[in-house]
């Protein structure tokens, strides 16, 4: 009876963990696209930087 009862709350455990990996599904979706969003305004915003840093550094050589 010890080992049933063991058993029967491994599988409850499971599944509990499985339904909140399930419910929590839609929240990993939208974080990973806003990261996604952070992640490529990020880039935008080097790469501006570091064209701005090529026209300077380009502009000082004419000089």
């Amino acid at each position: 009876m010890k080992e049933f009862l063991i058993g029967l709350s491994v599988l409850i455990v499971f599944f509990f963990f499985a339904g909140i990996g399930i419910l929590l599904f839609p929240v990993f979706l939208v974080m990973f696209w806003l990261l996604r969003i952070v992640l490529g305004f990020a880039l935008v915003l080097a790469a501006i930087w570091l064209l701005g840093k090529l026209v300077i550094l380009v502009w000082e050589k004419i000089k």
